[in-house]
């Protein structure tokens, strides 16, 4: 299928102008999509032209942490997020500005830091213990400091240490989960990123490796959302985009997908997913 890069240009449909990170499909009818991590993996480009094989669309990928994801969806200015913040979530169906939540499938969260380990997290026996080492021993610390799932994930593991995570050691980087894997590899900090950016990153890091892993309460969730039904083409051929990712053929994608490239799957489906799933 047809792929456009559109690092600065603008594109415009009858609704508003979008800057559009990417544009798969050549079709006529343009679907806005907001999401991070499984945009930059290339996940998104995946689904996005299987999908629109039998379809007359095209996908505009928007590169959008999961907060800001939600924003744009509760504006309007997109059709479908791909977000991993449960509450948030919950909250924006509740509150009657999304619909169609459906759960598409999961990866998990690692901590990496440098393999001196300085604050001794190998040991640590669930990932409240973890963070407790890094605060306590104050070693540098990136967090994404953006409002991202990430980074909500991040602040709720802090609140269940009951610190509050301040001071030169603790760092806001602003920036994507691959920019700051490497920022903290190349600075020997530590970082919480998802597996799936670890295993597309892994061979180029140079001084961290994985620390701590395997807290049930790191497996991350992912959900697809639409706008409320405004009776609109787009959100018709939104709702269908859904149901085709929680499709056999859409999740058959998820669950293979990187194995090719990189000899591990990026994402665990959605029947992995559903027992980590928090529903309402």
């Amino acid at each position: 299928m047809k792929k456009i890069f559109l690092s600065s240009a603008l594109i415009t449909n009858t609704l508003l102008a979008i800057n559009c990170t990417q544009i798969y499909g050549d079709g006529n009818l343009e679907l806005r999509l907001a999401t991070g991590s499984p945009g930059e993996l290339g996940l998104v480009e995946v689904l996005a032209n299987e999908f629109s094989k039998d379809k007359d669309a095209k996908i505009c990928w928007i590169k959008a942490g999961s907060g800001k994801t939600l924003e744009l969806l509760k504006d309007k200015k997109i059709d479908i997020a791909m977000v991993h913040t449960p509450k948030a979530e919950i909250n924006a169906v509740s509150e009657g500005w999304a619909d169609n939540r459906t759960l598409i499938g999961s990866n998990e969260f690692y901590i990496i830091g440098p393999k001196s380990d300085l604050a001794g997290i190998k040991e640590a026996k669930d990932v409240k213990e973890a963070y407790k080492k890094i605060a306590d021993s104050k070693s540098l610390f990136y967090t994404r400091g953006d409002n991202s799932g990430t980074h909500k994930k991040e602040l709720s593991i802090w609140k269940m240490t009951n610190i509050e995570p301040k001071g030169e050691w603790y760092q806001e980087n602003k920036d994507f989960m691959l920019a700051t894997l490497k920022k903290a590899d190349k600075t020997n900090g530590y970082f919480m990123t998802d597996s799936s950016t670890y295993v597309v990153a892994k061979n180029e890091l140079l001084n961290s490796e994985v620390l701590f892993k395997g807290d049930p309460y790191l497996i991350n969730t992912y959900s697809a959302l639409t706008r409320n039904d405004d009776g609109s083409k787009n959100y018709k051929l939104a709702k269908e985009f859904v149901e085709f990712v929680a499709s056999n053929k859409g999740q058959e994608i998820i669950r293979n997908y990187g194995k090719e490239k990189y000899k591990d799957a990026l994402y665990k489906d959605a029947n992995y997913a559903k027992k980590y799933f928090i529903e309402n």
